[in-house]
């Protein structure tokens, strides 16, 4: 079972790319940048920010 980030957590995590405010999508476990087209894991309840590691979206 993967951890919940705490909303404390969420309310500071902005996107190292545009440092834009991030959408968390629970059910895929990740956080969701709108304006980059990108999604950051989270691991273990670990949010994983590097921009080497987003997925790109269509």
């Amino acid at each position: 079972m993967e951890k919940e980030l705490p909303k404390k957590l969420l309310d500071v995590l902005a996107c190292p790319k545009c440092k834009g405010s991030l959408d968390y999508k629970k059910k895929e476990n990740k956080l969701i940048c709108k304006k980059c087209r990108l999604a950051f894991k989270v691991v273990d309840g670990i949010p994983i920010m590097l921009l080497d590691e987003a997925e790109k979206l269509k």
